[in-house]
């Protein structure tokens, strides 16, 4: 099956033949890990904690439950969620004399606490995050990885003394993800969310959308500045240095599994994944090639070679008593970035043979110092990967001047900044609209809606 004729049953296909999830779970969109996917998974997520740890966050895990009278203290919030969400009505045979909600995202099951947590401008800035199960109605077809009813969820609050300190909490969060985003080599724009869709109780939502095979856009990340919205809701307060009680002004950023499916869909091939090295959870899969009279002494030399790169690399030893080939195949399917083949002619010249799964290039590399050379070869992979991906997104954005030239991709679009302009795009086109780049880029001659001057780009895309 080839991506670029079928993208959706490719998809499919490919996640089936990596082993990465199982549909069969009786309820729609909760599909079980197995074991590969999961340690995908485990891998984003250690980036994740890596990358927040490093700037001041501390992790934290709150309860799955929300109480509906936090829940409905943000109005626009609640309206927000009010079609998407679960609700626990019992408690055993009992009715609950206050029903609760299984958590959409954290901001009503944080704030209350938030408000107990701050007293002072020492207490800022607080910065925490957690990794955990959200749960949203999807009434859509759903799609694994890409749309969901349990989303294995990365969400980090803060709360800043000021709108300053709030907003440069989001440059840092943008910084952030620069950084994660090198590491799954995914190319991506950022867009102001236009108002009418931005998140609820928010004063702006900037979202990292990046571009699949099949022409659409995903959503990989969202960030989020509440001002003071939330805390004035939740009673979040601290005392400055003058005494004076103030608001906290508040952000979140938020990222989920969706990372795991725009990895699948952007980087695999007809043969199956294409793991970047920073994620794949075996980076080089050693296969040994056995000659009739000389397995023991081929197998004695490729268990060396493994010991030797087990402190440097994630490295298996494929010992299975099946044919070479097969074993090529399944790793192949599996995207492990490089194989080491060890036969009996590359042990009497003291080599292995190096294939690369996404080129299929082959080289012979000697055993002595393998380890470094290998993590040479892993580093030049994880750069042309992402600027493989770059290239192709590149590519596919496209500055129109007439909603009628709208095609597969991104469209950037001249636009005078009026809603009733922008809501036009979507019922004329069928496209979402992403809003306009965070990172500005100049607009010329007239909307391409109603012909008054342009100020700014507007993106818009089919998506996810």
């Amino acid at each position: 099956m080839k991506k670029d004729e079928d993208f959706s049953e490719w998809y499919a296909s490919v996640i089936e033949k990596a082993e990465l999830r199982d549909k069969r779970y009786p309820i729609k969109g909760m599909d079980v890990w197995l074991p590969y996917g999961w340690a995908i998974m485990k891998r984003v997520d250690q980036a994740w904690r890596e990358e927040f740890d490093a700037t001041g966050h501390r992790e934290v895990n709150f309860p799955l439950l929300i109480p509906e009278t936090e829940f409905k203290k943000e109005a626009d919030h609640v309206k927000g969620f009010e079609s998407d969400v679960y609700w626990v009505t019992h408690g055993g045979l009992n009715p609950l004399d206050i029903r609760l909600v299984l958590r959409p995202t954290s901001e009503t099951a944080m704030y209350p606490m938030f408000a107990l947590w701050i007293r002072s401008h020492a207490d800022l800035p607080l910065k925490v995050y957690q990794i955990v199960s959200t749960f949203r109605y999807e009434t859509k077809m759903t799609r694994t990885f890409l749309r969901v009813r349990e989303i294995h969820f990365f969400e980090s609050h803060t709360a800043h003394a000021t709108f300053e300190d709030a907003q440069q909490q989001i440059q840092e969060d943008l910084q952030i993800h620069e950084r994660l985003m090198r590491r799954f080599c995914l190319p991506y724009i950022v867009s102001k969310r236009p108002d009418w869709d931005k998140f609820p109780g928010a004063d702006y939502s900037l979202g990292a959308d990046t571009l699949l095979p099949s022409g659409r856009t995903l959503q990989i990340a969202t960030f989020h500045q509440y001002k003071d919205n939330f805390s004035k809701v939740y009673d979040v307060k601290y005392e400055d240095a003058e005494g004076a009680r103030r608001y906290v002004h508040q952000t979140t950023d938020g990222m989920s599994e969706r990372l795991v499916g725009a990895i699948v869909a952007v980087h695999g091939d007809e043969k199956g994944l294409v793991l970047p090295p920073e994620v794949a959870p075996i980076q080089v899969v050693i296969v040994p090639i056995l000659e009739k009279g000389r397995q023991e002494e081929i197998s004695r030399a490729a268990l060396e070679v493994y010991h030797s790169l087990l402190p440097h690399l994630r490295v298996h030893l494929d010992d299975r008593d099946v044919r070479p080939g097969e074993k090529f195949y399944h790793w192949e399917a599996k995207g492990v970035p490089l194989r080491v083949e060890l036969g009996p002619k590359d042990l009497a010249k003291g080599e292995v043979v190096i294939v690369q799964r996404r080129s299929g290039e082959k080289k012979s590399l000697g055993v002595l110092g393998l380890h470094s050379r290998l993590k040479s070869i892993l580093e030049l992979i994880q750069v042309d990967l992402f600027a493989r991906a770059e290239k192709v997104m590149k590519d596919n954005i496209t500055v129109i001047t007439r909603l009628e030239d709208a095609r597969d991709g991104i469209n950037a679009i001249p636009w005078c900044g009026r809603e009733s302009c922008g809501l036009t795009v979507t019922e004329r086109t069928g496209m979402s609209v992403l809003g306009t780049p965070y990172y500005k880029e100049a607009a010329s001659g007239k909307c391409a809606v109603c012909g008054e001057p342009a100020i700014e780009l507007l993106y818009a895309a089919k998506a996810y």
